[in-house]
């Protein structure tokens, strides 16, 4: 499996965390929280496959950019990160050897760790 970083979802992550668009939850809870097959199908058809792949911070290039299957690691709820999504993918990654999906997601781990510490945000549910 030829799974790469999508820096565009990198980056959208990065710029959610800052605007405080996370929820602290437990790292349990992404069973949960994750999107259902219902969510994701209705993301793609309010808003097409490019919104929808910056929700997965892994990319298949081997596959068709506009089919579900093409994105792994995902993060959040269509709105807001997840800390427990965070944390599967950190793990995921680490087993699977994806060695920068596995920085990018102990760098957004670590974003945060430092705005719930900087603004006192007490973990939440959804």
């Amino acid at each position: 499996m030829a799974v790469i970083l999508n820096r565009k979802a990198f980056e959208h992550a990065k710029t959610l965390v800052l605007e405080g668009k996370f929820v602290y939850d437990e790292r349990d809870d992404w069973s949960e929280h994750r999107p259902s097959a219902e969510d994701e199908n209705e993301m793609i058809r309010l808003h097409g496959f490019g919104e929808y792949s910056k929700w997965y911070l892994g990319i298949d290039p081997e596959k068709p950019e506009d089919t579900k299957g093409a994105y792994e690691f995902p993060y959040g709820d269509f709105k807001k990160v997840h800390r427990c999504g965070i944390l599967s993918a950190e793990s995921r990654a680490a087993q699977y050897k994806h060695q920068d999906i596995e920085n990018a997601v102990a760098h957004l781990h670590g974003m945060i760790e430092a705005e719930r510490h900087s603004s006192g945000v007490r973990a939440s549910g959804r």
